[in-house]
């Protein structure tokens, strides 16, 4: 591979059948992953059976040879320095004949995304065998997540989104119902998100994941989901947690550049320590609360002041802040942690039907670009139909589908935040 854009073609890319349909997941994405951090690094062992630490990932090599350069492991106690390749299959160490090339000589670990198979070992030219590191198992979220977090990210740093013209040229009752199938995807895929954390985690470590990811934004989420693993929400409650060294504990880990004042990641711990103090056992109170929200169903088809009119949406909004969040987070971040936290982790909880509910609710961080578009198609009105989170949900599930398109699984890239 010897020039960026023969790597990139080169690249692997397997199609994987999710839950609605195939999604894409590229060797790419997987890099992103390793470099970001985006897994569970205090379990990571090598499939040899020896304990693993990733001290440095390695610099990211966009050219030729290994994937990553000068990476710094500890394996088994002995300290390691030397490169890292990285590929979705481990025989694909042997289908590109890395043994045979020197550029490979310095490979010290060999990543992977699935287990390998039989017989398939990266080995050097010599025969002697590189450890192998399998990373699913480790993975914070799965695949199809990993895979809706990827375009969406894409999409957000678009400057041409030419894929809303189809939009605009459907009759308004089309374009409504185009949107709201869109959204109703977005809602099922997070409930069954919040459901597999439910499983994995119980429900009260799936409510303090949850949380701490949110309140992380899109770029310091995985390292708030490490904090929410090394801190559980029982040191909180017992307010053994030392923010300053939660926040030390990540180093580099955080990203702080863009990031605004108020969004600083050591801020929104001390929030979320105020929190728990305050209500130590929310989730628990959430659950309560829950039993309101599904005591009020909501008839389908009207305009969305009306049904937050007839629910008595400013009242529940207004229970969630004091009741259950303490007044520590307030704004559009409670509005996103509603839609993106309690209200899928509550259906996955109890199966209470509360779509409509969250279609409804008050659209959180949305993106102005998004919110620009829905204007100028006349979708939020700011009378009738003011800005809605389903309304922008579909929107949103509507451009990544004809971003990616219909090969690739529409529904299975849907299901990021709103925060585009």
């Amino acid at each position: 591979m010897g020039t960026l854009g023969q790597r990139e073609q080169n690249l692997a890319v397997a199609e994987i059948q999710g839950l609605y349909g195939p999604f894409t997941f590229t060797e790419r994405l997987l890099q992103k992953i390793w470099l970001r951090g985006e897994y569970d690094a205090m379990h990571a062992m090598a499939e040899d059976g020896r304990p693993l630490r990733i001290a440095h990932p390695g610099r990211w090599n966009l050219l030729g040879g290994p994937d990553f350069r000068q990476a710094r492991l500890l394996l088994g106690g002995e300290d390691l320095t030397g490169d890292v390749e990285l590929h979705l299959h481990a025989g694909d160490w042997a289908v590109h004949a890395h043994a045979m090339d020197h550029a490979y000589a310095r490979v010290i670990l060999h990543v992977v995304l699935f287990p390998p198979g039989p017989g398939e070992q990266a080995r050097r030219a010599d025969g002697r065998p590189i450890p192998t590191l399998v990373l699913l198992p480790l993975l914070l979220h799965d695949l199809e997540e990993y895979a809706a977090e990827e375009a969406v990210e894409m999409l957000a740093n678009r400057t041409d989104w030419r894929a809303t013209e189809e939009l605009a040229r459907l009759p308004g009752a089309e374009m409504r119902a185009a949107l709201l199938a869109q959204a109703e995807e977005r809602w099922r895929q997070k409930v069954r998100f919040a459901r597999r954390r439910v499983a994995r985690l119980g429900w009260t470590g799936a409510c303090h994941h949850t949380v701490l990811e949110i309140l992380g934004y899109r770029f310091n989420r995985v390292p708030m989901l490490k904090t929410a693993a090394r801190a559980p929400l029982a040191e909180w409650m017992g307010r053994a947690v030392d923010v300053a060294a939660l926040f030390a504990a990540e180093g580099s880990g955080w990203t702080l550049q863009g990031v605004r004042p108020a969004n600083h990641p050591r801020v929104r711990l001390e929030q979320y320590a105020r929190w728990t103090r305050a209500r130590p056992d929310w989730p628990e109170r959430l659950a309560k609360l829950g039993e309101a929200f599904a005591a009020r169903p909501v008839e389908g088809g009207l305009p969305t002041s009306i049904v937050r009119r007839r629910l008595g949406l400013p009242g529940l909004r207004a229970r969630l802040a004091v009741e259950i969040v303490a007044d520590a987070v307030g704004g559009p971040r409670l509005d996103n942690l509603v839609c993106d936290g309690f209200l899928p982790l509550l259906t996955a909880r109890t199966e209470w039907e509360l779509f409509l509910l969250w279609f409804h609710w008050l659209v959180g961080d949305l993106s102005p670009r998004l919110h620009l578009v829905l204007k100028s198609l006349a979708v939020f009105d700011g009378h009738a139909q003011p800005a809605c989170q389903g309304l922008a949900q579909g929107l949103l599930g509507w451009m990544l589908a004809q971003e990616v398109g219909p090969s690739k699984g529409i529904a299975s890239v849907g299901a990021a935040a709103t925060n585009a």
